[in-house]
């Protein structure tokens, strides 16, 4: 029988991704998620168990049923300006959630943890490449409380044998080439989607938000990951502790990035069609360029993020973004 793997916010985007190639790999993935923010036409990889991180007996309820032998922490509060004006509720959901969820894993006799973490705790390091070493300065209580559930994990690995691989990266875009699942988030904050609604119509345009900034082109510059090679570098994490290779931290981009200019000009490409374009101020905290290598996932996990390629990322997009079987 296959082992169960139970996946945190495996209705949402990410997280439902990460279940395709986890079924993919041979595992039955548990979706566990309260559909806040996920959707239940997502969860077509394995059963949903429908529970929330802040209620510990709904843990406890899923790790009895379906006895997993790891766990794959998608779940949290993500948005970076929310976290700013309340950052009490990140704090509570992110941390405390988590709190329960790795408590729930120990006491469940669950020893492996794969863990969702964002490069949002390094902070404002600008016109770097950023890697595992790079010390951690978050700005925000969104990448504080990632931060915080890191050192968690830490902790309990040192007390509990608790073993967990941790991965750090910036924007996730893209969508599964087969079509069977995609992005969508209520609201939309990413700026691939947004740009393909605005050539849709589904709003008047995509507003580029400065640019005057010190780059080739005046934009900034962020790095993007495919989600599907996001979810295989998790599914890659798994199979290192399950083959007893130890804890680790890995971060994922290209080392390169793209900037806003680039990422309008290649949709144009790709849709064959003009993207409308308002120009902007400068928001208040973006950096110029953040950009993360993943020299040491290659390395020990032998991952090779063959789609995140811009091309590939925005033409996978525009497909679900046609389609989109199960948006309103």
């Amino acid at each position: 029988m296959a082992d169960h793997v139970l996946v945190t916010g495996g209705a949402g985007y990410i997280g439902s991704h990460a279940c395709k190639v986890l079924k993919a790999a041979g595992f039955v993935p548990v979706a566990f998620d309260n559909l806040s923010t996920g959707w239940s036409e997502a969860v077509r990889y394995g059963p949903l168990a429908q529970g929330d991180l802040m209620d510990r007996a709904s843990i406890d309820a899923a790790f009895a049923q379906y006895k997993p032998v790891a766990v794959m922490h998608f779940a949290a509060l993500s948005l970076v300006g929310v976290s700013m004006k309340d950052p009490g509720t990140y704090w509570r959901v992110n941390v405390n959630g988590s709190l329960n969820l790795i408590e729930a894993t120990v006491a469940a006799g669950c020893r492996n943890f794969v863990f969702s973490s964002t490069c949002a705790t390094y902070g404002d390091q600008d016109g770097v490449i950023l890697d595992e070493d790079t010390p951690q300065r978050p700005i925000n209580a969104y990448g504080a409380s990632k931060r915080a559930i890191e050192e968690m994990l830490a902790n309990f690995g040192a007390a509990y044998d608790l073993n967990h691989v941790i991965f750090r990266y910036f924007n996730v875009a893209g969508a599964d080439p087969d079509g069977e699942i995609g992005e969508q988030h209520e609201p939309e904050t990413h700026l691939i989607p947004l740009m393909l609604e605005a050539i849709e119509g589904k709003r008047p345009a995509l507003t580029v938000f400065g640019t005057d900034y010190d780059t080739p082109d005046g934009t900034c510059i962020r790095d993007y990951v495919h989600v599907m090679d996001l979810a295989e570098a998790h599914v890659l994490g798994l199979k290192h502790l399950l083959a007893g290779k130890g804890n680790g931290v890995y971060c994922l981009g290209t080392g390169k990035g793209f900037s806003v200019r680039e990422v309008i000009e290649q949709s144009r490409v790709v849709t064959n069609r003009e993207v409308p374009v308002v120009m902007g101020d400068r928001r208040a905290g973006d950096a110029v360029a953040l950009v993360s290598g993943s020299a040491r996932a290659v390395r020990e996990l032998g991952w090779q993020p063959t789609r995140s390629t811009l091309p590939t990322m925005i033409t996978d997009a525009w497909r679900w973004s046609q389609a989109h079987p199960f948006k309103e």
